[in-house]
C-alpha cells in the first residue's frame, strides 16, 4: 500500500479548455502542423509540401477579385424541398447557419486585374457543394448573364456531385447548365474552368469540363465516380493516381495546372488572350 498519494496534474487539462480551437491544422499530405495565420498568409497551401486546403467560396473570391469588385448575382435564391425528402430541409438550415451561405454556389460580377468577368464559385462546405435545382440555376443564370454582357465565364468547381436529396430534379440542372454554355460558346464567348478538390459526379459530367481552358489546382480530385466503383464496374486494375490533376493533364482533360498563387494572374492572362 503507497505512503504517500499521488496529487492529481491538472495543468494540462486547464490549459486545454483554454486553447482556442482552430488555431492549427495538420496537414493531411506531410503531417506539418500549421498555424491558422501562417495558412491564410500562404492563401491556405502548406509551406513544407505546398498541399492545397480547400477555400470557402469568400476565401476563393477574395484571393482572385480585384478588390472592391466583386457584385454578387441572385444572392437569396434558394432550393426547395419538392421530393419531401426526409430531413432535406433541416439539413439545408444547418448549412446555411454553419456558412453563412443560402447555397452551395456565390455568382457575381468580378474584375480579375482588370478583366471582366462573370465568376462562379461553388463552397464544398455546403452539402459537398453538391448540385440541387438552386445550383444549377444560379450557374445558369450567370452564365446567360455573361452571354447577354458579352463577357467571359470563370466557374471554380469543388463538388460531391449532383444532390440525391433532389432526385432528377438534380440530374436535369446537368443539361441545364451545358446548354447554357452552348448558347455561350456559339456568341463566341469564352469559358474558363478552374477544377479544385474535389471536383466529381455530375458536376464533372457537366459544367466543369465543357471550359474552352481547363485548369486544375495541383494533387486535387477530379472524376465521376469513385475509384471503387470504376473498379468494381471495370474489373481491371486501375493505375496510381488516375483520378488526379496530375493524370488528367498528362491524358489530356485539363489543359495547366496552375498553383493557387499563380491562378489570379494566369486567369486575368488568359481574359486578356480570350476576351481583350
Amino acid at each position: 500500500m503507497a505512503i504517500f498519494k499521488k496529487p492529481i496534474f491538472r495543468g494540462s487539462a486547464d490549459k486545454k479548455r483554454d486553447m482556442p480551437e482552430g488555431l492549427w491544422q495538420k496537414c493531411p499530405d506531410c503531417g506539418d502542423v500549421i498555424h491558422e495565420l501562417e495558412l491564410k498568409k500562404n492563401l491556405r497551401t502548406c509551406p513544407n509540401c505546398n498541399h492545397h486546403f480547400t477555400l470557402s467560396a469568400k476565401e476563393r473570391i477574395d484571393c482572385l477579385a480585384d478588390p472592391g469588385s466583386f457584385e454578387e448575382l441572385d444572392k437569396t435564391l434558394t432550393s426547395v424541398d419538392a421530393l419531401g425528402f426526409k430531413t432535406y430541409t433541416e439539413k439545408i438550415d444547418k448549412y446555411r447557419q454553419a456558412t453563412g451561405l443560402n447555397e452551395a454556389v456565390v455568382t457575381g460580377r468580378i474584375r480579375i486585374i482588370g478583366h471582366a468577368a462573370i465568376l462562379c464559385v461553388m463552397d464544398f462546405r455546403f452539402l459537398g457543394a453538391s448540385m440541387g435545382s438552386a445550383v444549377g440555376e444560379k450557374i445558369t443564370r450567370a452564365i446567360e448573364a455573361a452571354t447577354k454582357e458579352k463577357s467571359a465565364v470563370v466557374i471554380v468547381s469543388a463538388s460531391g456531385g449532383a444532390r440525391m436529396h433532389e432526385g432528377i430534379l438534380s440530374l436535369m440542372q446537368m443539361a441545364k447548365t451545358s446548354g447554357a454554355l452552348a448558347l455561350h460558346g456559339a456568341a463566341k464567348l469564352p469559358f474558363i474552368s478552374v477544377l479544385t478538390h474535389p471536383t466529381t459526379g455530375g458536376v464533372t459530367a457537366s459544367f466543369a469540363t465543357l471550359g474552352d481552358v481547363i485548369l486544375a489546382e495541383p494533387g486535387c480530385m477530379i472524376g465521376f465516380a469513385g475509384p471503387r466503383v470504376v473498379k468494381e464496374t471495370t474489373h481491371q486494375e486501375l493505375p496510381e493516381g488516375f483520378q488526379t490533376a496530375e493524370f488528367m493533364h498528362e491524358h489530356g482533360l485539363v489543359d495547366m495546372i496552375v498553383e493557387r498563387r499563380d491562378m489570379r494572374d494566369r486567369l486575368a492572362t488568359l481574359l486578356g488572350y480570350l476576351l481583350p
